[in-house]
Parts: structure tokens; C-alpha cells; sequence
């Protein structure tokens, strides 16, 4: 097996160099190729498909490497992360912005739109609150997120980048009732 090993290897390296995007593990591929093939040399079923053989456990073994790799850059010891506090206290802070718009809405639409979205009320709980069914809960829902971002687009004005989301606002002095606090 060694000496049809060293025949191969110069093009198998070739062959890995080209499919890896990190070339230190070059070597290790190659090791790992040379070890499952001489472990397993059982299985290959003549001599002349040796060269196939040794491609094809080349391929997998390249496969098993990107497998293996993690999707994700390692993140620095000392970031900080954002605590459940944090989180809390930000949406509570745009919650009471959002507040006085929603609140604009017609009743209808505001109480079941503010328990839902600001509270985090289940909507069958909204539903039983209201006496209303589910479907009605959930249709007054929908129909006040439409009639709010109507609202909002009417009182503030948007910055959006080339992706679509708002990199900045500012509000309206016209055409709202109420503005945020």
C-alpha cells in the first residue's frame, strides 16, 4: 500500500490544495486520506481502481473537513453580553413610545394591538378578555397592525438603506394627534 501511496500522493495533494481554502490543513486531509485508505483497504475490490478509490475517499474526507468547520467566527472573551435586563428595558423604552400611537387607533383596534404587541398577550387570552372568538381577536389584530403602521408612516418620516431597513426617523409636527414622549 505505501509504495501505490507515494505514486498517488503528489496528485491527490494537488486535488485537496485545490478544494481546501485553508492550506494548513492540507497535510492533515492528506494524513486523514492515507489512514482511512489503509484501514480499510479491505474494502477496495481490485488493484486497478486503486487510484479511484483513493480519489474517492479523498472527496469524502475533504467534505467531512467543511463538515466540521464551525459556521462562526470565535467571539472575543471580553465582549460583554447584553443581559435579559438590557433587552427588557429597551423594549419596555420603545413600548412607551409606541404607546400614544397605538393608543390613537380606534378602540377596537388599539386594546387588543397593545395587548398583543406590548404586553405579550396570547391571543386567546385577548379573546377571552374581549368576548370576542379567536379569529376575531386575531383579525382585529392584523387589521390594527395595518391601521398603526399606517399611523406611523403618517406621523414620522423614515431613513431606509439599501436593504430596507431604517437607519434613522424623525417625527412629523402634522398630521398626528399625539406625539411620542
Amino acid at each position: 500500500m505505501l509504495s501505490e501511496w507515494q505514486n498517488h500522493k503528489a496528485q491527490l495533494r494537488n486535488y485537496v490544495y485545490k478544494r481546501v481554502d485553508d492550506a494548513s490543513a492540507v497535510d492533515d486531509i492528506l494524513q486523514d486520506v492515507y489512514i482511512k485508505a489503509s484501514s480499510n483497504l479491505h474494502q477496495l475490490k481490485s488493484q486497478g481502481s486503486l487510484k479511484g478509490w483513493l480519489y474517492k475517499i479523498a472527496y469524502n474526507t475533504i467534505m467531512d473537513f467543511y463538515r466540521n468547520k464551525l459556521p462562526y467566527d470565535e467571539l472575543p472573551e471580553d465582549l460583554i453580553a447584553e443581559g435579559e435586563d438590557t433587552v427588557g428595558e429597551a423594549r419596555k423604552e420603545l413600548a412607551e413610545c409606541l404607546r400614544p400611537l397605538i393608543d390613537d387607533l380606534p378602540e377596537k383596534y388599539s386594546t387588543p394591538l397593545r395587548l398583543a404587541e406590548l404586553e405579550g398577550v396570547p391571543q386567546q387570552e385577548i379573546a377571552d378578555q374581549l368576548g370576542i372568538s379567536l379569529s376575531g381577536a386575531k383579525s382585529r389584530i392584523q387589521r390594527g397592525r395595518v391601521k398603526f403602521r399606517e399611523h406611523l408612516m403618517t406621523c414620522c418620516d423614515f431613513e431606509l438603506n439599501e436593504g430596507g431597513a431604517v437607519t434613522g426617523y424623525s417625527p412629523k409636527k402634522e398630521g398626528c394627534s399625539s406625539q411620542p414622549k
